[in-house]
């Protein structure tokens, strides 16, 4: 679906993307993970053809991004981190004045009842709250079926409900075969919903492989354990594959002294520190 080739922009003289390199596959979701100010808002306005002025190649369904045409927009989605809406006009008659854009659409009160705002359809948009503003965002990039979705930082703002109820909307276009491009900072989504994600930092790519196989190459599960000695609680902790090596936790667990146990496994930004020493969040 995406090609990306030796790609290079620059707001300055300076590079701000550089040499850039890596393709997304028909019905992945796929996430740019990355601190604030890393390239991943940009990088995303140069894939929808906001920004042509790159150098390099960028080709989406075979078609270089820069030399796209209108119907370029009839096959894409984007939801912006920070809504876009005429805040004098209700939620439905956004929902329609958007939909008029494009040649289909689909039917715009199930839109609004999937993400909980049908009661609040002709609300207008200045009454909204951030997160019920950005719900309304998310639904609009939907509108006219898109094969391919753009999500900058979906569930920014909201309440864990309403998060949960995005990503399984997030996971519901997936199972239709759709595309997903996911640009955030937020560990646990891109850990939950991406097949593959691309580390970010400084307009450049530092990994890139499927979030198990981040965590599991670079860092080893441990178990932590609690037991007491001499009335006081003592805490040891060691890597999984060692459980078998660690003579007192054999000893506890024969005794049936355990007071605690878990495992525990690296984060996304417990990998991302160590690949590129900044943090996520």
């Amino acid at each position: 679906m995406i090609q990306v080739q030796n790609l290079q922009f620059s707001y300055t003289k300076q590079p701000f993307i550089e040499n850039m390199c890596f393709d997304v596959q028909n019905g992945e979701i796929f996430g740019f993970l990355g601190p604030s100010g890393a390239g991943k808002s940009t990088l995303q306005k140069i894939l929808t053809g906001l920004l042509t002025t790159y150098r390099g190649s960028v080709l989406l369904n075979g078609t270089e991004v820069k030399h796209h045409d209108n119907s370029f927009y009839e096959n894409i989605g984007v939801d912006f981190e920070f809504p876009s809406h005429y805040e004098k006009l209700t939620a439905r008659d956004n929902l329609r004045f958007f939909a008029s854009l494009y040649k289909q659409h689909q039917s715009i009160d199930p839109l609004l009842e999937s993400v909980g705002l049908l009661p609040d359809a002709d609300k207008k948009v200045s009454d909204f709250s951030k997160g019920m503003k950005s719900r309304l965002n998310f639904i609009k990039a939907l509108l006219h079926n898109p094969s391919l979705l753009f999500l900058d930082e979906p569930t920014s703002g909201l309440d864990p409900s309403n998060a949960k109820r995005m990503k399984d909307i997030i996971l519901q276009e997936k199972a239709k075969g759709k595309t997903i491009l996911l640009t955030t900072h937020n560990m646990y989504d891109a850990t939950e919903l991406c097949d593959r994600v691309a580390f970010i930092v400084d307009g450049k790519l530092r990994a890139l492989d499927t979030p198990r196989n981040l965590i599991m190459s670079k860092g080893a599960s441990k178990v932590r354990y609690t037991y007491a000695l001499d009335s006081r609680e003592k805490e040891a902790k060691i890597p999984l594959n060692h459980t078998g090596d660690d003579k007192v936790l054999q000893k506890l667990i024969r005794e049936n002294r355990l007071l605690t146990i878990h495992s525990s496994e690296p984060t996304l930004n417990d990998i991302f520190v160590e690949l590129t020493g900044k943090r996520l969040q």
